[in-house]
């Protein structure tokens, strides 16, 4: 296409999307100020760079940036002098972790029949010069146990919770033994967690080609699939708390400073203690090929060209050696604020770590550029004399990687005022890693991010970023947010409504390839969805600053509450066939239905008379603020009171899914019938709160 057909279809697209701009209803703004807040939102459009955000990522990747090495420190400077030249205060919080940041001393060795000494690194490949960098580590997995051992094998599937319940059905004795897992299934660290408790000795962990590789199509560098050598890293720290691992419920404050924090023994911590590596399915073929024992059950067989079997038998002995250091390392995140013009005490925060396990291209740093390319637009408008009415802050979130912990002290450390000011938290972690967009979110903010998509150009096409997100369906699907990001101490532990969005696709997901050679073949050859993300969310941010009132979706409380308690009665009636039904919840159910109309239409009325005063509007921004706050029980859950939401919780078997009513998920999980009664009473008390809360909303409106 020429230059000149593309500008005027262009024009085009964006003539079209600025007249449904101008007849959209804006939710939380009355009739009167629409018209403002439309010719803000034009203007921040047409503000977003979308060269910025390739120039952003090229800079922030062309280093292995592991957390609390100088070159981390590299991008700290880099992403500060972004935002401080965009026109925000930006402010540095130091915290001191414990953790690890390097391998240490790693060997795997197959040491019978034969000895051979298998690889626990990527191949370096012409055609991507990063691969050559001296500073990439070993393949590792943080918070490993240290040991040295060898033993017989056992292969464990995925090594979920139920997988080992098989064995345990099959008879299979994991005492002393060395088991061999694949990944997927379950967060890494549940790994290790049942293994140890199964009597292994050693855990090795490789990705199958099945579930990603030569199997699924070309591998790299000729496709974007893992090829033999790749090999994910990750952290497997599992405790019944997320951050730092000596702080819990406390911030980890640096030891130099005049605050001190009482720590941990980690003698006392529930660390692993079993070595742990990963490797590639090259290096894993080379033990799973010579295993001679019992046939797998057939969901359990991979993409390797040969029969899997469960256990290698007496010849076949391997070797784990990891010797891995953990100390206090300096974290620092980096936050910077556009205050607000009228309520700068009102936060809306976006977010991303941007500590990674190589270059980061992908994950987490798609997101980083993403969010420095927002920061340069918004602050052209703050230059123009239109800075958002409620302060926009952005955080740049350190030492994620070993367990999301600097966005988790930076919460624990600003908890009050999180609990008072908080409007929205939306996590941006890898938030531009293809072009399929996508987002989970608490109810409150579903429709908002749905609107805002229906005002953003899809690139290279006709349609908007909506009617490609829904493709068929009547509207996108919303996914509700799990774990294993820095959503989770703002939205499980203090109860800030939040939301995960971005693009996705194919990544080379924690290992050394994923670097800016990769992005610019396989994941955005365009580096369109930069810009195009910043737009959407951009103008979620902004409608959250600037609305009259808070912009909630109120009622979606009642609508996706129906759903779960009923999905929630199914799980539980598996346990307890004669459990009828929740009662108390019911009943409470029925006013927050009612409670919900009733705020609606009041809503919508002041929305069209514009006749509310200042100072009933602060009061009514402030309720809407502690709505989700009605979901934070100070006991918090039975598998650890760090998770205070009622309403999710990422599953604790599994890491990642995403559990909704997770009192009573827990209940299912462990088979116990007891204490329904006692969450009827917990769900029905929340529900009753903020029922109250809306009327009392309502009143005001």
């Amino acid at each position: 296409m020429s230059k000149q057909k593309f500008n005027a279809k262009k024009s085009l697209i964006l003539g079209t999307l600025a007249l449904a701009l101008s007849a959209q209803a804006q939710d939380g703004f009355f009739k009167s100020h629409q018209e403002k807040q439309q010719a803000i939102e034009k203007e921040f459009l047409d503000a977003v760079d979308f060269g910025s955000f390739k120039v952003h990522l090229k800079e922030i990747t062309k280093n292995p940036h592991i957390a609390g090495t100088p070159e981390n420190e590299l991008v700290q400077q880099y992403m500060k002098k972004v935002m401080s030249d965009a026109g925000m205060d930006v402010k540095l919080y130091p915290y001191d972790v414990y953790l690890p940041n390097h391998p240490g001393e790693s060997h795997l060795e197959i040491v019978s029949p034969v000895q051979m000494t298998l690889s626990q690194q990527e191949a370096i490949l012409d055609e991507d010069p990063f691969t050559a960098d001296k500073r990439l580590y070993l393949g590792f997995n943080a918070f490993s146990g240290s040991g040295d051992v060898t033993a017989e094998v056992v292969y464990v599937n995925y090594g979920t919770r139920e997988d080992f319940a098989k064995l345990k059905e099959m008879g299979v004795d994991l005492t002393g033994k060395v088991v061999i897992a694949r990944y997927g299934g379950n967060f890494r660290g549940y790994k290790a967690k049942y293994a140890e408790e199964a009597g292994a000795i050693g855990l090795v962990v490789y990705t199958d080609p099945k579930d990603n590789g030569f199997v699924r199509g070309d591998v790299y560098p000729d496709g974007p699939y893992y090829n033999e050598t790749t090999i994910q890293r990750g952290s497997m720290l599992t405790l019944d708390w997320t951050g730092d691992p000596l702080t819990p419920n406390e911030p980890a404050l640096p030891l130099d400073g005049p605050e001190k924090v009482k720590r941990l023994d980690p003698k006392d911590v529930a660390f692993h203690k079993i070595p742990v590596t990963p490797i590639g399915y090259g290096a894993a073929k080379e033990i799973l090929s010579r295993m001679q024992g019992q046939a797998v059950p057939e969901a359990w067989q991979g993409g390797l060209p040969f029969d899997y079997k469960i256990e290698g038998g007496k010849d076949l002995k391997v070797r784990v050696m990891v010797d891995q250091p953990v100390d206090y390392i300096r974290a620092n995140n980096v936050v910077g604020t556009f205050k607000g013009s009228k309520y700068p005490d009102e936060w809306i925060i976006l977010g991303a770590h941007f500590d990674a396990w190589s270059f980061g291209a992908t994950d987490p740093n798609s997101g980083t550029a993403m969010l420095l390319t927002l920061a340069e637009a918004i602050g052209k408008l703050v230059k123009d004399g239109k800075a958002p009415e409620r302060s926009i802050m952005i955080g740049h979130w350190d030492a994620e990687e070993q367990g999301v912990i600097g966005s988790t002290e930076w919460v624990e450390h600003m908890r009050d005022e999180l609990k008072a000011n908080a409007i929205a938290y939306m996590n941006f972690d890898g938030g531009v890693n293809g072009r399929n967009f996508g987002a989970s979110a608490a109810p409150t903010l579903k429709k908002i991010i749905m609107d805002a998509a229906k005002d953003v150009a899809y690139p290279d096409s006709s349609k908007t970023v909506y009617q490609v997100w829904a493709g068929k369906n009547p509207e996108p699907r919303m996914g509700n947010l799990g774990g294993g990001s820095d959503h989770i101490a703002f939205y499980m532990h203090v109860g800030v409504p939040s939301l995960g969005g971005g693009t996705g696709g194919l990544t080379p997901y924690h290992s050394n390839y994923d670097n800016f050679y990769y992005y610019s073949k396989f994941v955005d050859p365009s580096f369109k969805m930069g810009g195009t993300v910043a737009q959407v969310f951009g103008l979620v941010a902004l409608r959250l600053a600037n609305g009259d009132v808070i912009p909630y979706d109120v009622p979606r409380y009642a609508q996706d509450l129906k759903g779960h308690f009923a999905n929630a009665l199914k799980n539980v009636q598996t346990i307890a066939p004669d459990f009828k039904e929740f009662e108390k919840v019911v009943q409470a159910m029925q006013k927050l239905e009612a409670s919900s109309e009733s705020y609606q239409k009041a809503l919508d009325a002041a929305m069209e008379s514009g006749n509310v005063s200042d100072q009933d509007l602060k009061k009514i921004n402030e309720e809407l603020i502690g709505l989700e706050k009605s979901w934070i029980d100070p006991k918090g859950m039975y598998y650890g009171e760090w998770y205070k939401s009622l309403y999710v919780c990422n599953d604790p078997f599994s890491g990642y899914a995403s559990w909704i009513l997770p009192g009573i998920q827990y209940e299912v999980a462990i088979n116990r019938t007891e204490k329904l009664d006692e969450w009827d009473s917990r769900y029905a008390k929340a529900i009753t709160n903020l029922s109250k809360k809306i009327d009392k909303i309502t009143k005001t409106l």
